[in-house]
């Protein structure tokens, strides 16, 4: 999956019949200290520079606070923006509250907050703050973490937009940070106590140093490197390989004697360009040439990849993320299916094979607690192996939320893939507070979090209970100061994981290492998909009554070429929608390449999305939501109008 970016809040813990349940309180914690202010109330730009030939200005024609803002204007492409230098003022493996009010001169966008640092001239950019909804007409704030992870020679804070050029202003940006608790020695380790298996974590640089590294090293046996060694941190430009982001974090799992999950050898996210490009540079078409061109990449990559750490890493996650079951044959239309078909996997679990003969090879995707997906998956596996490709392992996800999956479904999941002959692992989990993308909390409800304990609970007794089957559990993410979550699907602050943003333990650690600490509750019974889709069983009523819709569309990545959407209808009627088909128009070309949580046809401008078997039916007052990535030039402006079975919908 992907990552990172971060709040520090304090976090708060249910008073249940328990003595050991513990955490930080907003009222203990110490003032944070600040380290960077730029209030522009000087008159200066206060050492802010563009990152490219736009212009910096001190303004007084709109102010957050005061009567000065900062003015970027003249800007030509969507990365450029203000950007400040925080080299000699961050320092490393201290966490940072960083905060920025922007708004757009005319229009709207969507802004975000990100670093760029560089070591030895080669420069990696971090995502603070994802993209948030900015307009002309008020300030947002953009509020996100920071952790430095290594030494650098280059550190810049900067502004940048998802889709437009337009001028923008900053106002009154910090920088603070809350000086580090140490981590609880009095409580037990979750290795020592969850013995079945090894549990693990999946880790960034932040996650090796000071007290990150302190809990991980006490807690957990088996760690992920989350990014470094996907296929943009390591082979970067052809044949040129390097693992400069892979190697600190392979090196502390030696040194702690800790497993090692590599994640991911391939996958259709996260791919630079060029792989997919044909002899000439062109985008590559299914051709006899070209999908031996892109296999012969993809033999080249593994061997240099899988071979550079040999037996260091025991388990590799081959393939990832390969399964659509909006298809009617289950399978992901990426590049390397739409130009390869099945062979890119047969290579790839050969390959591996070959180069590291005694790891263990998986297949992992998400939502595979979700019949359709799990019954492609199932075929998909059975299909491989009769053919002889060596797949060892099946790789769950399992990015949850306080009431969703149920326990039921979990389990059968699990029994779905007994007796095929693989073992089974989680292999991303996280158990986010929110049930749809409309929440957002300052702080993360006491009622939420008992929830999430609870949650915890009942996965890892489910987990326990097969492990003759099941031999890994990942968690994504240490503690909830650095989880993807906060940016995904929209950016607000999560806490799905065991420790707080302090690295305290939550009431959902005891619900893994001593469930008597949070009181009984039975199993959650309201089920709510990761889409924000209430589950809601055919039998819902459909009687006739008011029918309505409202419409959110959020951009929620972009890059060059290429950017991510988030559609959501609610239904704002009092009768239940029964099948829906959701239609808008792209008016500057923009062109959908894949969709989850539906199906897809576009014509021209025209998109029209159907629901998946699983959210045909939206509740009054509920919601379905369906996400993409698509591509564009130019321009990517926000669709104006959108329908759901041919009634116009309230645009949000």
């Amino acid at each position: 999956m992907r990552a990172i970016a971060r709040l520090a809040l304090a976090t708060l813990v249910v008073a249940a019949p328990l003595t050991a349940v513990m955490a930080a309180h907003a009222a203990d914690d110490p003032t944070p200290i600040t380290v960077v202010t730029s209030d522009f109330e000087d008159g200066t730009v206060q050492g802010w520079t563009g990152r490219s030939a736009e212009t910096l200005a001190s303004s007084t024609t709109v102010a957050h606070g005061g009567t000065h803002s900062l003015a970027v204007t003249g800007r030509t492409a969507t990365w450029q923006g203000p950007a400040l230098s925080v080299l000699s003022t961050f320092a490393k493996g201290t966490s940072y509250t960083i905060s920025a009010w922007v708004r757009m001169a005319e229009g709207s966008d969507s802004a975000r907050l990100s670093v760029e640092r560089r070591t030895s001239g080669t420069a990696t950019y971090e995502t603070v703050v994802g993209n948030t909804a900015v307009t002309s007409s008020g300030w947002v704030n953009l509020t996100g973490h920071y952790t430095l992870a290594a030494d650098v020679d280059f550190l810049n804070l900067y502004v940048e937009t998802a889709s437009s050029t337009g001028s923008l202003y900053i106002d009154d940006v910090t920088a603070s940070y809350v000086p580090a608790l140490p981590i609880q020695t009095d409580i037990p380790a979750v290795k020592s106590v969850v013995t079945e298996f090894p549990v693990g974590a999946a880790i960034t640089g932040a996650e090796i140093t000071t007290e990150h590294g302190e809990l991980l090293a006490r807690h957990f046996n088996s760690v992920t490197p989350g990014n470094a060694l996907k296929w943009d941190a390591t082979e970067p430009t052809e044949n040129t390989f390097t693992y400069t982001q892979a190697d600190p974090l392979i090196a502390f799992a030696k040194a702690h004697d800790m497993k090692v999950r590599g994640h991911t050898l391939v996958w259709h996210n996260q791919t630079p360009a060029w792989v997919f490009q044909d002899a000439s540079g062109a985008a590559m078409t299914a051709t006899a040439e070209n999908k031996a061109l892109l296999l012969a990449r993809l033999e080249n990559h593994i061997r240099n990849v899988a071979a550079h750490y040999g037996d260091t890493i025991g388990t590799w996650d081959v393939v990832n993320e390969v399964i659509d079951e909006s298809q009617s044959d289950g399978l992901r239309r990426s590049n390397w299916y739409n130009i390869t078909g099945l062979d890119y996997l047969r290579t790839a679990f050969k390959v591996a094979r070959e180069v590291v003969p005694s790891a263990k090879l998986c297949i992992n995707d998400y939502n595979t607690n979700v019949a359709a997906k799990r019954d492609a998956l199932y075929n998909l596996v059975v299909k491989l192996k009769g053919e002889g490709v060596p797949i060892d392992c099946v790789g769950h996800q399992m990015h949850v939320n306080v009431s969703w999956p149920s326990i039921s479904d979990t389990e059968a999941m699990l029994k779905k893939f007994e007796g095929v002959g693989v073992e089974q692992q989680v292999t991303e989990m996280d158990v986010s507070i929110y049930t749809s993308s409309g929440e957002s909390f300052p702080t993360p409800p006491a009622d939420r979090l008992l929830s999430q304990a609870y949650m915890y609970r009942d996965m890892f007794a489910l987990f326990r209970k097969y492990k003759a089957d099941l031999t890994s559990v990942t968690l994504w993410g240490l503690a909830d100061d650095n989880t993807w979550l906060d940016t995904y699907p929209v950016a607000r602050k999560d806490a799905p994981l065991l420790f707080d943003t302090r690295l305290q333990a939550k009431s959902a650690y005891w619900g893994v290492v001593d469930p008597s600490k949070i009181g009984a509750s039975a199993s959650p019974s309201v089920s709510v998909s990761p889409s924000a889709s209430v589950s809601v069983s055919p039998s819902t009523s459909t009687s006739p009554g008011t029918s309505g819709c409202t419409v959110t569309y959020r951009v929620t990545g972009s890059w060059p070429g290429g950017f991510q959407g988030d559609v959501k209808i609610a239904n704002t009627g009092s009768s239940a929608i029964s099948g829906w088909k959701l239609s808008w128009q792209f008016t500057g070309g923009q062109a959908i390449s894949q969709l989850w949580n539906g199906s897809v046809a576009q014509s021209g401008a025209t998109v029209t999305v159907t629901n998946a078997s699983w959210n045909a039916t939206i509740a009054a007052g509920g919601s379905a939501s369906v996400g993409f990535l698509a591509s564009w030039t130019g321009s990517n402006p926000v669709p104006a109008a959108f329908t759901v079975n041919g009634t116009a919908c309230t645009v949000a």
